[in-house]
């Protein structure tokens, strides 16, 4: 029995146009998939750490040269804004300049013992299959290809169905910066099909997938069958905490960025705004003037902020969560006609248990609820599932570190909205995710330490 062609159509989310056709991998297509990787193994871990890092730098020599091709792919693709895609491939091509300097330092330790030498050295695991997200195609791929490459492994990228665009784009910059066949594939393909075979073939031997957080959790169960190490990045439900003392103009200007970039669908989306209640209303006042001027329309345009939603489906589970009976504090706007547009929304007074403030909208959707004090901002930025990012805003050191120190999560920025640096560990606590990518802490999750003893005494 062979694989029946599986045509899907690639859809520009601002125009609802077909721009591509792809050819998605069924069972037998993936199982060769794996078999070329584990193939490519051995030689690619034998590669010369010089020689492996001198590939990995022409390869992020590659995605520089290509950064405006690669943009418009995703302003197309994904429907990102013109800014953010150029930042998504300067940050593909700095993730893997990175880790092109791993190689070389990819040390090991001498650990004193009786009789002998006792050392420890980072081996590759073998085949890793990346399960990549929809909503940053681009630089999530690279997040886990690029460390997993440096460490000696071999590579298949799944691209969510949606947006293969960019991904096919660096597999194919890969083979010209000279990787060798087999190092690097990208295997467009279905979830259930494609990314279940990853979790269970047993010569992959390793799983990175980033998405929502029930696919994760049958992703972890699915490999614990076979004792396989995963990396997940999950949901998110960061909270903004405004303290009294804050730069409210300050804080009221960036906060429709830290939930409305990339129209909301972003895992470290600050959705939930907590203001001290002394200053709500001012505070208020402010965001609306901010949300009122963020420009939502076509992503190729150089002024345009906000771009649309990536489908209709995904807009009308957005959609789900403003009902009739929830309150609209105010809206900004968005286009009408063709495309995906959900126009910023915020919402208040909200109550605590209401969906919208528990679960994670994924779109342009905002609650903001007021908090008496440090520790009632604590609690309620805890109560939640969830614990990827968030941000806190007050003028007070001492405040900024016990408040940062006690809320659980993962990422969280002072007086700012950044979560994302690529030499700066990222991850999430609780039910946002296991492990973490980025930064140092990253190389090691693809590797297994082994411990050799050389006894000296005869």
């Amino acid at each position: 029995m062979t694989d029946q062609p599986d045509p899907y159509q690639v859809v520009n989310p601002a125009t609802e146009e077909v721009i591509a056709t792809v050819e998605l991998a069924g069972i037998e297509a993936a199982d060769a998939a794996i078999a070329r990787a584990k193939a490519a193994f051995e030689s690619w871990r034998a590669v010369g750490p010089e020689d492996r890092a001198r590939l990995l730098r022409r390869f992020a020599a590659e995605v520089d040269a290509d950064r405006e091709h690669l943009a418009a792919l995703e302003v197309a693709n994904a429907g990102h804004t013109i800014g953010n895609a150029r930042w998504e491939a300067g940050n593909a091509r700095d993730v893997i300049e990175y880790y092109a300097g791993a190689p070389e330092r990819l040390f090991g330790r001498q650990i004193p013992v009786a009789g002998g030498l006792d050392v420890t050295f980072h081996e590759p695991l073998g085949v890793v299959g990346v399960i990549v997200p929809w909503n940053f195609p681009m630089p999530i791929a690279a997040w886990a290809l690029a460390p997993a490459l440096a460490a000696g492994n071999t590579v298949i990228v799944k691209p969510a169905e949606a947006t293969p665009l960019t991904a096919l784009r660096l597999g194919e910059l890969a083979l010209r910066a000279g990787l060798p066949e087999g190092v690097l594939q990208v295997l467009p393909g279905r979830g259930p099909v494609v990314g279940q075979r990853f979790v269970s073939h047993p010569d992959v031997r390793k799983v990175v997938f980033t998405g929502s957080t029930a696919v994760g959790r049958s992703v972890m169960a699915g490999c614990a069958a076979q004792v396989k190490p995963v990396t997940l990045e999950l949901g998110g439900k960061s909270a903004n905490i405004v303290f009294a003392d804050a730069d409210l103009d300050r804080a009221a200007a960036t906060a429709p960025y830290a939930v409305f970039d990339n129209a909301g669908q972003d895992c470290c989306a600050r959705s939930r705004i907590l203001v001290e209640a002394s200053v709500y209303e001012a505070f208020m006042a402010r965001l609306e003037s901010a949300v009122l001027a963020v420009r939502v329309g076509d992503p190729g345009d150089e002024k345009t902020e906000m771009g649309p939603l990536i489908s209709a489906a995904h807009r009308q589970r957005v959609a789900s969560y403003v009902d009739g009976d929830t309150e609209v504090a105010f809206r900004g706007s968005a286009p009408e006609g063709p495309g995906f547009w959900y126009p910023p929304t915020v919402l208040a007074p909200i109550a605590p248990d209401h969906r919208a403030f528990t679960e994670e909208v994924f779109g342009p959707v905002v609650a903001v609820v007021p908090f008496r004090g440090e520790s009632d901002a604590v609690r309620i930025a805890n109560t939640t599932e969830y614990g990827l990012s968030g941000s806190i805003w007050t003028r007070e050191v001492g405040r900024a570190l016990r408040v940062a120190r006690a809320v659980e999560a993962g990422n969280l920025s002072v007086n700012s909205h950044s979560s994302v640096r690529y030499w700066t560990p990222f991850g999430g606590f609780k039910q946002s995710g296991l492990g973490r990518e980025l930064g140092p802490d990253a190389l090691h999750a693809f590797t297994e330490t082994k411990n050799v003893f050389i006894a000296t005494e005869e």
